[in-house]
């Protein structure tokens, strides 16, 4: 009598679709997680005090950068990065973060010397916070390419394209490539 009377009470309950765009709490602990998590809301906060004080014009950077952290923290959250084949994704993350790092210093620079309010001040501060983060990131995924190249190049690797480097310069020096 206790046990369920169709197939259908005995399967496990499907899990709501929407569950992937929560984030696990491994992808939480993890160095990517948390640098990611931290780039969006600093962005994000950024934002706000742009959008609060005199210089409003600056806006636009923290926004587009909220957007882009945003994007990239749930393209690894849902494993789009792992889907999308045909992009070398850590040499876009890569340039997303040397990108960033780059802007925020100017505006936060442009800030602190040509605006005078609390809230631009702020900005600022947090538009160097930001700096400093993205840059945290791109010089880990820098070193993480960097060991990446290094397993590639192993020594019978290396001796092929040295050959190969040879024959062309041969070929070169007596006009047949």
């Amino acid at each position: 009598p206790d046990e369920p009377d169709t197939a259908a009470e005995r399967a496990p309950a499907a899990p709501h679709p929407l569950r992937v765009l929560i984030p696990t709490q491994e992808f939480l602990r993890s160095r990517k997680g948390q640098l990611v998590l931290a780039e969006w809301i600093i962005s994000f906060l950024t934002f706000v005090c742009y959008v609060a004080s005199t210089a409003v014009a600056l806006m636009t950077v923290p926004l587009i950068e909220f957007l882009w952290a945003l994007f990239t923290f749930f393209a690894y959250i849902t494993k789009l990065n792992e889907q999308m084949k045909g992009l070398l994704w850590p040499l876009l993350d890569f340039i997303r973060c040397v990108s960033a790092a780059i802007i925020y210093f100017v505006i936060s620079l442009v800030a602190v010397s040509k605006y005078t309010c609390g809230a631009s001040k702020a900005a600022a501060v947090l538009g160097f916070i930001a700096t400093i983060v993205f840059a945290i990131d791109f010089y880990l995924i820098f070193n993480d390419l960097t060991k990446f190249l290094k397993k590639e190049d192993s020594p019978a690797d290396a001796e092929t394209r040295k050959s190969d480097d040879s024959i062309r310069a041969f070929g070169q020096n007596f006009g047949v490539l």
